[in-house]
């Protein structure tokens, strides 16, 4: 009895949600599960399904 896959994070979760350091727009990243602030240059990780919003949980994004 496999449970169906859940969706990573709900669309209308990821309409609403903004970075909470510049207020900027994310971006979610499927493969790496995670939701992208260019303009903060931080990655915030996505855990069970449930985004974490925290600037100090969040991975630097590198230039490159």
């Amino acid at each position: 009895m496999d449970d169906p896959p859940q969706p990573d994070v709900d669309p209308r979760l990821l309409e609403i949600l903004v970075c909470p350091v510049t207020h900027g727009p994310l971006e979610y990243d499927r493969e790496k599960g995670e939701l992208i602030s260019r303009s903060a240059k931080l990655a915030y990780p996505i855990r069970d399904g449930v985004p974490i919003m925290l600037p100090e949980e969040a991975r630097e994004l590198l230039e490159g």
